[in-house]
C-alpha cells in the first residue's frame, strides 16, 4: 500500500482530451519526464493508486497530455477529473539538491541552529514570489521563508532540514 508520507504532490490532472482517453495534467514539477518514470500515483478514492503511462507529450512548461494504461474512453477519462497526482519521494533521491521543488520537503523537520527543533513542513506556501514553509510548531502554523539561504544543512534520509533562521522572524508569527 502506498503511504502519503511516501510520495509528495506534482500536479492534477484537469480534464479528459479527445475521446480516446487522453487526460490534460496540469504539473508543478516535471520529475516523471526528469526521471523517465514510468507511472505517476493519483489520489483516488482517498486511496493512492499507480498508473502507468502509454505515453505523454508536453503543450507547454506546465501542461502536458498524458495516456494511461487502462483509461481508454472519454468515459473513463472523466472519472479522473481534478484528481491530484504524486511521485514517489524514492525516486528524487537521485537528483541534485537544485533539481528539486519546494513541495517535496512537506513533511520534513524543521531545525533552526539556535533554536533547535521547530517542527514540521505541513505545506508550502507558493502563491506569491516568496515561497514560504507553513510549519507545526507546537500545534501552531508558523510561516518560515523557504529561501535557499537559509539552509545550512540538508539531511534527505532524515527528512531533516536545519536553517539559520533570522532572529525575531519566529516571533512575527
Amino acid at each position: 500500500m502506498i503511504k502519503i508520507e511516501d510520495v509528495y504532490r506534482i500536479g492534477l490532472i484537469n480534464k479528459p482530451h479527445g475521446v480516446h482517453g487522453e487526460l490534460l495534467f496540469t504539473f508543478d514539477d516535471d520529475i516523471f519526464d526528469r526521471m523517465e518514470a514510468d507511472y505517476i500515483i493519483c489520489m483516488m478514492d482517498g486511496i493512492l493508486v499507480p498508473f502507468f503511462f502509454e505515453s505523454y507529450r508536453f503543450r507547454s512548461d506546465s501542461t502536458a497530455l498524458i495516456k494511461l494504461e487502462g483509461i481508454d474512453t472519454e468515459q473513463q477519462a472523466r472519472r479522473m477529473t481534478n484528481v491530484e497526482v504524486f511521485f514517489p519521494k524514492e525516486h528524487v533521491e537521485e537528483l541534485e539538491d537544485n533539481e528539486l521543488i519546494w513541495s517535496y520537503f512537506v513533511g520534513f523537520l524543521i531545525k533552526d541552529v539556535n533554536e533547535g527543533e521547530i517542527g514540521k513542513v505541513i505545506d508550502v506556501d507558493d502563491s506569491t514570489i516568496n515561497t514560504l514553509f507553513v510549519v507545526d510548531h507546537n500545534d501552531t502554523e508558523v510561516l518560515i521563508p523557504a529561501q535557499e539561504d537559509f539552509i545550512v544543512d540538508l539531511d534527505r534520509g532524515k527528512r531533516v532540514i536545519t536553517m539559520q533562521i533570522p532572529a525575531g522572524l519566529l516571533d512575527l508569527n
